[in-house]
């Protein structure tokens, strides 16, 4: 595999830069390609975005988990295949959602170090890429940074590593991994995140153009999905429906079991007033993958199509499936806030919050904590945070638009005026529920609708 020199800027953004200059130069590559989970649906939820990308593999023709199995079976003592079993196991549950392959993944990954307790780069990375699952970031960035201290040319550790460094809410130390793991193995996998990594600094054509770049290496149809739900879910944040939904199908072309452009589509309908299309594909997703993002979005569509009792039960649903993620060693604040502020308990969203917040500094624990702030009637301490969120680069409107209400209720017009616009510029339609009262706050400020 080819090495590129990658000249390092002085400054974080210069390195973004030089990452980008050298992905889309690149002409022919090698490396992993892979159709990893879907991307978390609920944006209050997304904290796990890039960790639900770290394990972008082509998928083989015999499922992982039974070939490794096999290996074990006949080969008990072969420490490298238990961590292959364990990493299976990870995969499976990423792909359908269900966190109790997480138990039998820490399972394997224990046998592997049992058995190999030293320099077991393997399962470290394995047991690393669980713990992102998980959302015990700082676990996973200690495992990433032990595997790489027994191989610093390790393209899967540094994976792992992104991963944890840019939900622990430490930029420069994330574009210095995605930077090293481009370095190491250019392919979906590093395009991906370094995507991300320009996204989250607000450079969202950058990551388009990037995701382009990584979509003409794809070819596996589960890869081709992959890229273009990445795709979709840019032009979406940039209000651009008529592109989202291009994106979204073309990626169903290539996998028509894909949750994550399923949820694309039932967010365009949503956005261009096809609330009957929405809610039909929002009641198969949730049927077919009932995670709690998805079933919180479910909800609140409901909610806003005036069907109470069947936004409760959807959010009943989404209570139990968190409270399975919980009791398979998962810990998710951002989604424990946001059940609790959709079933008007604010004390205890800002609680959930504050306890995530302790954990990492990510800008969207930054702009949950502030919302649950503002519902609980803390203005004056939400303001920080929201405005946090907003300073940290990314263009989510939800951002935006949190904020502006936040500064409206300090009795800051200009200010609210400001954000409410940004938001509603961003994405016209970014929320069934909020774009409403967002447009009706601008009103009373004077300000266009």
């Amino acid at each position: 595999m080819p090495r590129w020199t990658i000249r390092r800027p002085r400054t974080a953004a210069g390195t973004v830069t030089a990452i980008l200059a050298v992905a889309l130069g690149v002409t022919a590559v090698s490396g992993v390609l892979g159709g990893g989970p879907e991307a978390q649906a609920d944006r209050t939820a997304q904290a796990d975005r890039t960790a639900q990308t770290a394990q972008t593999q082509s998928r083989p023709a015999a499922d992982p988990v039974t070939r490794a199995q096999r290996r074990v079976d006949l080969v008990p003592g072969d420490w490298r295949a238990w961590a292959t079993l364990g990493t299976a196991h990870l995969e499976r549950g990423r792909v359908t959602g269900d966190p109790t392959s997480f138990a039998r993944a820490e399972q394997a990954v224990r046998r592997s170090l049992a058995l190999h307790p030293a320099e077991n780069g393997e399962a470290l990375v394995a047991r690393g890429a669980l713990a992102n699952a998980r959302h015990d970031f700082a676990a996973a960035r200690a495992d990433a940074l032990a595997a790489i201290r027994f191989n610093a040319y390790d393209a899967d550790a540094y994976a792992v590593l992104v991963d944890a460094e840019t939900q622990l809410g430490r930029p420069a130390a994330a574009t210095a991994a995605v930077q090293r793991l481009l370095d190491l193995r250019p392919g979906l996998s590093a395009y991906a995140r370094a995507s991300y990594d320009l996204e989250q600094r607000g450079r969202a054509v950058q990551a388009a153009a990037l995701m382009r770049r990584a979509l003409d290496t794809a070819v596996d149809p589960a890869d081709v999905a992959f890229c273009r739900l990445q795709l979709g879910d840019l032009a979406w944040h940039a209000g651009d429906l008529i592109g989202a939904g291009r994106e979204y199908a073309a990626g169903l072309a290539a996998d028509p079991a894909s949750a994550g452009l399923q949820r694309g589509r039932a967010r365009v309908a949503a956005a261009t007033g096809r609330l009957d299309s929405a809610l039909a594909d929002y009641a198969d997703l949730t049927s077919r993958a009932p995670l709690p993002g998805y079933l919180l979005e479910h909800a609140e569509l409901l909610r806003s199509a005036g069907r109470d009792a069947q936004a409760t039960a959807q959010l009943e649903l989404a209570t139990a499936a968190h409270g399975v993620f919980s009791a398979n060693g998962g810990t998710d604040g951002l989604i424990s806030a946001a059940l609790a502020m959709a079933a008007g308990r604010p004390a205890e969203a800002v609680r959930a919050a504050r306890a995530e917040w302790q954990r990492r500094q990510h800008a969207d624990v930054a702009d949950t904590l502030g919302w649950a702030l503002h519902l609980a009637g803390e203005h004056a301490e939400a303001v920080g945070y929201a405005r946090r969120a907003v300073g940290s680069g990314a263009t989510y409107p939800e951002y935006a638009y949190h904020l502006g209400m936040i500064e409206l209720a300090l009795g800051h017009p200009m200010a609210a005026r400001e954000q409410l616009t940004a938001a509603l510029a961003g994405n016209p339609q970014f929320s069934p529920v909020d774009v409403p009262l967002a447009r009706g706050a601008l009103a009373g400020l004077g300000g266009a609708r």
